[in-house]
This record gives structure tokens, C-alpha cells and sequence, in this order.
């Protein structure tokens, strides 16, 4: 039977809700986290890097053609591929398609550390695909039209820079620019704000059905905001994508400020998150973790939709946990008790609650599947009483004499009657002689 790789650790603990009829105590119970398995995970953040940056460099390269409305424009387009990303792939990998957002939602306690590592080389490679796109998408004859040294010198626009090389500087022809301390400031307050929402309202507590819409709204704000500074990066992929393919030069000697900015905001938003609005450990991002609660003494198991299982339940997928009766008295359904065990086939089908959906709408499905290679315990035959040996009576000395006493007695009394009819025996037989004569 197909299995579903889990993507976090099964715990034991006590569920107080799972006492069995006689009283005996609790159940233990295990908890399994259950998504997409790594590979998955990493295809999706791949997928969602590549369109956010390459709706981003793509509409930046050929802004010139949208002379007027060119910031407006770019910072759109990576707003709605946000949104489309997340809501497309989200309830996957979480939604990050930024390395700045994978580190603050670990250290946020949102996400695993070890999903750190392999997120972010997905993102910088999803990134770098969409780069070498636009890249190969540029005309032979625009450098010529456009005045510049060959395609690096087009790509030269979407380059994220400060000093010579912000947009300002540009524009006034190098005769006003943002320095450093201005292109760290803007990077690492806009990249905390981006991540803080992310935060907020993909909060279990929240609930938001219109994280997307938020995320990615927040996104083009940012942009709008950061753009005549720095060219608006917020991500540390984006900004390794266009220098990657803009040519050299100094270019290079800035990207440290687009590297660390944004992970610098990113750690403050999530520490600001843990102080004021502390929220469980694992609490997933986006709904990519869902959880089956199950007996211990079952074997518990995730089987893929369509595959006839025993029991299947449909949890939200928001990483809520599948919670026992809570009303007082509830008891839980025991099979030894009921004379016998859920046929095969048998589904129980429990809908997503009022959060379950976080991006895209819908649960995911899992199956538990009650083995019936497990025996169910007989309750125990309580053994017939033994009835106890009578105790004897205690006798004491004075009870032993009168007993003796007693019995010589009657044996005295017996010889006087012997002794009483020999005499008459005795005297009848001489009354019978004198007759005779």
C-alpha cells in the first residue's frame, strides 16, 4: 500500500479522554504529524521562487516600455505572484519563495530548523532558473537600441544597488543617491514588516482564509516603498538572480547589504513575534502540516485517497491537532466493548473546521487504519472463592477436667446398673429354687 512520507516526529502522551469503561486509567495515545515529504516540499519552493522572481525580473527588464507606470508595474507583478504562488502550492512547503522568510518563520517557531538548508538552496536555484529565462528571452539587437554594452548592460535594471547604481542616482543622472546606511535601513525595516504580517495572519490563531491576498498585497506595498532606494529586493534570492546575470564591477561589492538586510529584518520580526505573540512550536506556516491522533496497540498509517482504507478522516490541513471528546462523560469508542471490530471499509469522515482553509480551500486527506492483526484483550475471569476450614474451638485445662470428670461419671454410674441387676438377677434365681423345693 502506497504510504505518504511524514514530514514530522510521532509523540506519545496520556489523552485523558481515552479511559477505557473499567476505570483503568489512560490510553496512550500517538500523535503523527503528517504532509508532503521533503522532495515535495522542495519541488514546491522551487516552483514558487521561480515565478515570483520571474514575474519580478521579467517585468523589470522591460519596464522602459511602460514608461510612467514602470515601479508600479513591477511591484504588482510580484505581489500577484506571491499570492498566486501561495495559494497554489502553499498547503506543500509553507509558501516561503524567500530565504528571509524561511529563517524568520524558524526562528519564529513556525517551521523546523532542518527545513532551513534545503528551502533556501531551492529558492536561490528556483530563482536563478528564472533568471537565466529573462536572460535568454532578451532580444539580440536591444542592447543596440538601448544604448547598452550587451545583454548584462539590460539586465543592468533589475539590479538591486545604492549609490550609483539606486534607481534615484539613475534618474538625477548621479547628481543625488541613497548611500549605505540608507539601503540597510529601508531593507531590513520593509523585510521585518513583510515577515511580521506573514506571521500574523498565517497565525493558527488567526485563521485567515485571505493570508494570500495579505501576503502578497504587503509584498507590492514594500516594493512600492523600497524601489527608488534600492530597487526593492526583500529577498536575498532575487537580488543573487540579477546580479547573477548583470555583468560585474562593483555590482558585485553591494549584494553583501541585499544578503544580510533581509535576514537581519526577517530575525527581528520573528523574535517580535515570539515576545508578543507566542504561538505553539511547529505551528505550521501555511497549513502544510495536518496530524491523526490513534490509539496505541492500532497500527497507525497514511494511506493515499482512493486506495480502500479502513478508516478514513479528513483533519484540516492547518496543523491543528485532531482533538478527544471534550464534553464531560465522553467516552471513546472501544471495540472490545462493542462485541467487535470495525468492518473493512468502514469511513468516518470528519470536515476541516472554520480554519482549515489557510490557502487553497480545502484539507488534506490521511488515513488511520486499524490492524486486525491485534488481538483484543479478554477481560479477566474473576476465580471461584475457596471456602475457608472451619477453625476448631480453643479448650483450656479446666474444660479438659470436667470433661474427664464427666465421662467417669457415667462410666461409675454404668457399673452401679451392671451391679444393681446382677443382685437381681441373683436373687431372682434363688426365689425360683425356693419353689421349687
Amino acid at each position: 500500500m502506497s504510504q505518504v512520507n511524514a514530514s514530522a516526529e510521532a509523540r506519545q502522551f496520556a489523552d485523558p479522554h481515552s479511559l477505557d469503561h473499567s476505570g483503568r486509567g489512560s490510553a496512550a495515545v500517538a500523535e503523527v504529524l503528517v504532509g508532503p515529504g521533503l522532495p515535495a516540499r522542495i519541488g514546491a519552493e522551487v516552483f514558487g521562487t521561480f515565478f515570483l522572481v520571474l514575474a519580478i525580473l521579467g517585468t523589470a527588464v522591460y519596464s522602459f516600455l511602460n514608461a510612467g507606470a514602470a515601479n508600479l508595474g513591477v511591484a504588482l507583478a510580484a505581489g500577484i505572484a506571491l499570492l498566486g504562488g501561495i495559494a497554489a502550492v502553499g498547503h506543500v512547503s509553507g509558501g516561503h519563495f524567500n530565504p528571509a522568510v524561511t529563517l524568520g518563520a524558524a526562528i519564529a517557531g513556525r517551521t523546523s530548523w532542518a527545513n532551513v538548508a534545503p528551502y533556501w538552496i531551492a529558492q536561490f536555484v528556483g530563482a536563478l532558473l528564472a533568471g537565466l529565462v529573462v536572460f535568454a528571452t532578451i532580444p539580440a539587437k536591444l542592447p543596440e537600441v538601448l544604448q547598452a554594452a550587451d545583454k548584462s548592460g539590460v539586465f543592468a535594471s533589475t539590479v538591486n544597488g545604492y549609490g550609483a547604481h539606486s534607481p534615484l542616482a539613475v534618474a538625477a543622472q548621479g547628481q543625488v543617491e541613497f548611500g549605505l546606511w540608507a539601503a540597510l535601513l529601508i531593507e531590513t525595516i520593509i523585510t521585518a514588516v513583510f515577515v511580521g504580517v506573514i506571521l500574523g495572519v498565517t497565525d493558527e490563531r488567526r485563521r485567515s482564509r485571505f493570508a494570500p491576498v495579505a501576503i502578497g498585497l504587503t509584498l507590492t506595498v514594500g516594493i512600492l516603498v523600497a524601489q527608488p532606494i534600492t530597487n526593492g529586493s526583500l529577498n536575498p534570492a532575487r537580488s543573487l538572480a540579477a546580479a547573477v546575470f548583470a555583468g560585474s564591477g562593483d555590482i558585485w561589492a553591494q549584494q553583501w547589504v541585499f544578503l544580510v538586510a533581509p535576514v537581519v529584518g526577517a530575525a527581528i520580526a520573528a523574535l517580535s513575534y515570539r515576545a508578543f505573540a507566542f504561538a505553539p512550536v511547529e505551528d505550521d506556516l501555511l497549513g502544510e502540516d495536518v496530524a491523526v491522533v490513534a490509539e496505541t496497540g492500532y497500527d497507525v498509517g497514511v494511506d493515499v485517497a482512493g486506495q480502500a482504507p479502513d478508516v478514513t478522516t479528513t483533519v484540516p490541513a492547518a496543523g491543528a491537532v485532531a482533538a478527544a471528546p471534550a464534553e464531560a462523560g465522553a467516552k471513546s469508542a472501544d471495540p472490545a466493548e462493542a462485541g467487535a471490530r470495525p468492518a473493512e471499509g468502514t469511513e468516518a469522515t470528519t470536515a476541516g473546521g472554520a480554519g482549515a482553509d489557510r490557502t487553497s480551500g480545502g484539507g488534506a486527506k490521511v488515513t488511520a487504519m486499524l490492524s486486525d492483526e491485534t488481538p483484543t484483550p479478554a477481560a479477566p475471569t474473576p476465580a471461584a472463592p475457596t471456602p475457608a476450614a472451619p477453625t476448631p474451638a480453643a479448650t483450656t485445662p479446666a474444660a479438659e477436667a470436667e470433661g474427664e470428670a464427666k465421662a467417669e461419671g457415667e462410666a461409675t454410674k454404668a457399673e452401679g446398673e451392671a451391679e444393681a441387676e446382677g443382685e437381681a438377677t441373683k436373687a431372682g434365681d434363688k426365689k425360683s429354687e425356693g419353689t421349687a423345693k
